[in-house]
């Protein structure tokens, strides 16, 4: 079975690598640039696993995961990711029902490891190893995430 994974974020390239990252260990990736439309997509098109950023445009990380939440109790998973990740704002991502927080940048074994436990799928491949199969480029942009 194909799971989807809706990833928000409005820096196109992060988009872009994890869906690299993640189609070929089974997943189904859905993206939206901003809150609004990811929202209108996980709507119509309801994931299996959200993952979604604090600051994105048009509505903020914590009020998609308000909306989403309201709509699917809480059963939907959901990964906030945040370049700010003080205790703050995790514990207010966590009150609304983030499963997981992760900060940016971050290392994409810690990403794929949450993903692979609040979404597995058969085909999910294990995380060992899984820097180096990316390019010099998405390594570069997965490590620069969130750095002014």
């Amino acid at each position: 079975m194909t799971r989807t994974v809706l990833i928000m974020d409005d820096n196109l390239d992060i988009l872009a690598t994890l869906q690299d990252v993640l189609e070929p260990r089974g997943y189904r990736v859905r993206t939206a640039a901003d809150g609004e439309s990811g929202v209108a997509d996980a709507f119509a098109h309801r994931p299996d696993l959200v993952i979604v950023d604090m600051l994105l445009p048009k509505l903020s990380g914590f009020l998609v995961i308000k909306k989403l939440r309201q709509r699917y109790r809480g059963d939907l998973p959901i990964v906030m990711i945040s370049t700010n990740a003080s205790g703050h704002h995790q514990a207010y991502a966590q009150s609304l029902g983030a499963d997981e927080f992760i900060e940016k940048p971050f290392g994409l074994s810690d990403l794929l490891d949450a993903v692979h436990r609040l979404c597995p799928t058969d085909s999910s491949e294990p995380v060992l190893a899984t820097s180096s199969r990316l390019t010099p480029v998405q390594q570069a942009i997965l490590a620069s995430a969130g750095k002014g």
